[in-house]
């Protein structure tokens, strides 16, 4: 899913009446590390400044044009002091950076602690942390307080950070796609553009007329056509669906991988049901969990939020999302539910291959055999991270929490794509969701990445966030 790691700029901080030879050394040392763990860096160079680090605000402001020169090369920056550093320095230099900064300080050893060797940098970490909290400049901090780079705990360390910096990244200039109107029922996923807008996020809208005007003018042949059918037919078993409704969910998927590209959009919300069913016989589940696959988050229903959240937890993970119902209880265990949707899920995140079959809860409603497109099976067993997304006042509000996806059965008549979830307290969260008023839909990705997901969010995208 997420195959380029965050370059990082690399500052290195200095203090005159410390050991400067020890400068080299980090330099040598925290490129070689980032290299190694698949990070590309940038760095200034090293006779741009004493020792190529920055001590003087003049030396910060040769750092800061460094980083103007370089803006949109790198989207993470890491502040090493090799010794204690320098505050003032670190500040004329990174006040203007633009992205996430991780302070590492290198660690002393007893045996070097004199004056030529001692570096001072546990308590100089404390310094330019204090200094920056007063200019409101954010910063990350990790444990240890003190760290090598060629220590085991740094990689994940810098993981962490990673993961950090790509939400960032990744949501600060991000366009979602709203493809038709909001379902008429289904109030609950209302949304406010301008409040997107304020943090970044662009909404372009699309009728679904415009979809079917586009689907009816595409004939069922050409490359895009035959792509897209090979593409399908891949994914999962068609046994006993007609090919009519094949070829319409064919013509569908070459759609809207047409306007995902026309517009630029890094995630969609679907409206689904019920022109889709009543017009074209088909639900687009499966196309939906295809483009999960493929790293294009996918709501169903409209609900622009839960894409919003779904590019998040996708960029925290680098694995794919999905949109659930928080849907059924499970027997009498308090602290597992169902978590189920007709069929959008990632294949990928599936136990098995999944079969396409009618919509058999639609079917009640408009007759069967109008709704083919459901991908319907189990979800693999795996930690999860889960969220959702509303806006209010203003604001984007969100809350985070994590659980596992088990093996425990659900009975085989259960339509859709569903898996058992295990939340601890599930009871108190789901009265903190409702009473929060959060969607009925959660949208989840398979590993547990809530800490630098809510840094990410809190820190330096400033969204509200609660934590489950």
């Amino acid at each position: 899913m997420i195959k380029d790691k965050t370059t990082f700029a690399l500052f290195f901080g200095n203090r005159g009446f410390f050991p400067a030879s020890l400068q080299a050394g980090a330099r040598k040392e925290l490129k070689a590390a980032l290299k190694r763990l698949g990070h590309k860096t940038i760095t200034l160079a090293l006779q741009a400044t004493r020792h190529g680090a920055v001590e003087t605000p003049k030396e910060g402001a040769i750092y800061a044009e460094f980083l103007r020169k370089n803006r949109g090369k790198f989207g993470g920056l890491i502040l090493c002091l090799p010794n204690f550093g320098d505050e003032t320095g670190a500040v004329a230099a990174l006040k203007d950076c633009g992205v996430p900064i991780l302070i590492q300080a290198y660690p002393d050893e007893l045996d070097k602690m004199a004056p030529e060797l001692r570096r001072d940098a546990f308590c100089g970490k404390f310094s330019v942390m204090d200094v920056f909290y007063q200019c409101g400049l954010p910063f990350t901090a990790l444990k240890p307080h003190t760290i090598h780079p060629l220590s085991k705990t740094f990689a994940g360390n810098i993981d962490y950070f990673d993961r950090l910096c790509r939400v960032y990244n990744g949501m600060k200039d991000m366009v979602v796609g709203a493809i038709g109107a909001r379902t008429t029922a289904f109030k609950t996923v209302r949304f406010d553009e301008l409040a997107l807008q304020r943090y970044g996020i662009a909404t372009e809208t699309l009728d679904l007329s415009d979809i079917f005007a586009r689907l009816k003018a595409l004939k069922s042949k050409g490359k895009k056509f035959s792509a897209k059918a090979a593409e399908l037919k891949k994914t999962a078993s068609w046994k006993g669906v007609p090919e009519r409704a094949f070829d319409t969910l064919t013509k569908l998927g070459v759609v809207l991988d047409t306007v995902i590209k026309e517009y630029n959009m890094d995630a969609i919300a679907f409206r689904c049901w019920s022109e889709m069913q009543q017009q074209l016989a088909v639900s687009p589940c499966v196309l939906l969990g295809m483009l999960n696959d493929r790293g294009i988050p996918a709501a169903c229903e409209l609900d622009v939020g839960n894409a919003v959240t779904m590019r998040a937890l996708m960029l925290a993970s680098g694995k794919p999302p999905m949109c659930l119902d928080w849907n059924n209880n499970y027997a009498d265990q308090e602290n597992k539910c169902i978590l189920f949707h007709c069929g959008p899920v990632p294949p990928s995140l599936m136990s098995r291959k999944g079969k396409i079959t009618d919509h058999d809860i639609l079917a009640n409603a408009f007759g069967k055999g109008s709704g083919y497109g459901c991908n319907t099976g189990r979800i693999t067993p795996t930690p999860f991270t889960y969220g959702s997304m509303m806006t209010q006042d203003g604001e984007l509000c969100f809350y985070l929490g994590q659980g596992r996806f088990t093996n425990d059965p659900i009975p085989a008549d259960f339509f859709g794509c569903a898996g058992v979830a295990e939340i601890p307290d599930l009871q108190s969260k789901l009265q903190t969701i409702g009473y929060l008023g959060h969607r009925h839909h959660t949208s989840a990705t398979a590993g547990h990445v809530l800490e630098p997901l809510r840094e990410a969010f809190q820190k330096y995208l400033g969204y509200d966030v609660t934590s489950l």
